[in-house]
């Protein structure tokens, strides 16, 4: 048995191993899995900025892509009321345009003659929006010397210059010659076809007629504070401001982190500023951890599983190796002693002294005892086997029930003496079952009842009624020693035993697991109700089968 134990003790010890493992495993896991998630969540930071960045910028470059291109439709032939239109559309579709100049330009030799490409002013109108979003212009007089109208008409001469008329000009020249981008304004020339462009070089080259060409040139105002921030990623930036390139912010929290990037076009000299506190990170990245944790943790419950499934699998064989040693030992015991006891009494039998009569009735009554011990034991292991491999068959016999339980209480009661019996049968007489199995339940019950009882309490009460369902219950109640709860769910198990003391001198451990076997093979069933020190009752239910 001490062997048993150490084999026992030492694969214990290696499920506790594998639980310290895989729990080791799991912690390492959660810390390594949060690491990552901790470091993710920061380098999306820094990243998804520019998701930020081209959802606020969107709005403006449709408007710079799209918009300000349709001035080109016009052919230079927009006039002060369509360009109060356009400009109309223009504020209510993008909020940022704070003012729109319009220049009326005409293109030909110039006055007084000159070489060249004459470009002249012939009016200009400013429009803008009220507080109240309604639209608002205004003719402004032409001015001696003008900035942006001086530097687009020296990109137009160049490219008249030196164009290509032959094909279409590329977008990175159309770019060059007919845009001006500067901080918060952007100044447009609507771009001549290539005839055009022909006729301006000839112009230019003084060698055709001076004739007039009108062309239309259009510069907006951009205010910055009226661009939408459009924050899309609200769980990386709690807190997104537009501010000059060269902002610098005073407080430098190690609580708080930042991050920026630069506008484009018009706004080029404005940036997005993101900052978010350290917990605001920290709560995203506890949000995201979330599910990567259950993952882990049902990947550690399943190792717990398995682990447990493996100790309950040693459990159960280790109980079954006990249960089988024990059933070893014991039917040894079993076979052992009612041998010895033959043996002793075949060896006086044998010897040369001359025995009594009454000498030889007593060795005779112990050698047919022993044989019956033997004989029994031998039926029961035998009967146990053939009904587990189903090799016997039911043979349903007319059994009147109240001479079936007389006959049994009458042999117990010759058996022992000292065994109070009693028996009730309720609204039922006759059926139909095997006389022999349902006698073989009534032996191994009134079996267990007398030897798990104290001398001074051996009595039971049979009683046998008709049940619910066509069933007959057949009840088997004493005031025997009782069995523990813990015990009950193994009492019908083969080859296990209540340890206590009415069973010290032996026993197979398989009449209750016989009785359960007998149930099921007659299509019933078994159940027990016990309190400790107070008794047991077996219920067993069979189908009702009458004898009419």
């Amino acid at each position: 048995m001490a062997a048993q134990q150490s084999i026992y003790r030492k694969n214990f010890s290696l499920i506790i191993a594998f639980l310290i493992l895989i729990s080791a495993t799991f912690i390492v896991a959660l810390f390594i899995a949060y690491g990552l998630t901790s470091t993710y969540v920061e380098n999306e930071f820094s990243s998804k900025k520019i998701d930020v960045l081209e959802q606020t910028m969107k709005p403006y470059n449709d408007f710079f892509s799209n918009r300000i291109p349709e001035i080109t439709y016009y052919q230079g032939y927009l006039d002060s009321t369509s360009a109060a239109k356009y400009s109309g559309t223009v504020f209510s579709d993008y909020p940022f345009v704070r003012r729109i100049i319009f220049y009326d330009v005409s293109i030909g030799s110039s006055t007084p003659p000159q070489k060249g490409l004459g470009v002249n002013i012939n009016s200009i109108y400013e429009y803008w929006r009220r507080k109240d979003q309604t639209m608002a212009g205004i003719k402004k007089p032409i001015p001696e010397s003008h900035i942006d109208f001086t530097s687009m008409s020296a990109k137009l001469n160049s490219f008249v210059a030196f164009a290509d008329t032959s094909r279409e000009p590329t977008q990175d020249e159309k770019f060059r010659t007919f845009y001006d981008i500067q901080p918060e304004k952007i100044t447009y020339l609507n771009i001549p076809r290539r005839e055009e462009v022909k006729r301006y070089r000839e112009i230019q080259k003084g060698v055709a007629q001076p004739s007039e060409y009108k062309q239309n040139m259009l510069t907006f105002i951009l205010n910055q504070h009226a661009l939408k921030v459009v924050n899309t990623h609200p769980e990386l930036y709690k807190n997104i401001y537009l501010r000059p390139v060269v902002y610098d912010p005073l407080d430098n929290s190690v609580n708080k982190i930042t991050t920026e990037v630069p506008l484009t076009g018009g706004f080029a000299d404005y940036k997005l500023y993101f900052s978010s506190p350290l917990d605001y990170l920290t709560a995203e990245t506890n949000r995201r951890f979330m599910p990567i944790a259950a993952m882990v943790l049902l990947i550690y419950i399943f190792l717990v599983l398995i682990g447990w499934l493996i100790y309950r699998n040693l459990n159960v064989n280790m109980k079954l190796f006990k249960l089988q040693y024990d059933f070893i030992n014991n039917l040894t015991h079993e076979f052992k002693t009612p041998i010895s006891v033959i043996k002793i009494a075949g060896s006086n039998l044998r010897g040369d002294s001359n025995l009594s009569e009454r000498q030889l009735k007593h060795y005779g009554k112990i050698l047919d005892e022993e044989a019956d011990k033997l004989n029994d034991l031998m039926t029961k292991l035998l009967s146990f086997t053939q009904i587990e491999n189903k090799s016997i068959s039911i043979k349903r016999e007319e059994v009147n029930l109240e001479d079936f339980t007389k006959g049994y209480i009458d042999t117990f009661r010759i058996k022992y003496p000292d065994f109070k019996l009693d028996y009730k049968i309720d609204k039922v007489t006759n059926f139909y079952t095997d006389p022999v199995l349902l006698g073989s339940v009534f032996q191994n019950l009134m079996e267990n009842a007398y030897k798990y009882s104290n001398p001074r309490q051996r009595e039971m009460h049979i009683k046998i009624a008709q049940g619910k369902r066509n069933n007959i219950l057949f009840s088997f109640k004493d005031k025997g020693i009782g069995i523990a709860r813990e015990e009950m769910e193994n009492i019908f198990k083969k080859f296990y035993r209540i340890e206590n003391q009415y069973n010290q001198d032996g026993s197979v451990g398989l009449g209750l697991a016989f009785c359960k076997e007998l149930v099921n093979f007659m299509n019933g069933e078994i159940t027990v109700n016990s309190k400790v020190n107070e008794g047991s009752e077996f219920i067993v239910t069979l189908p009702y089968v009458s004898a009419e």
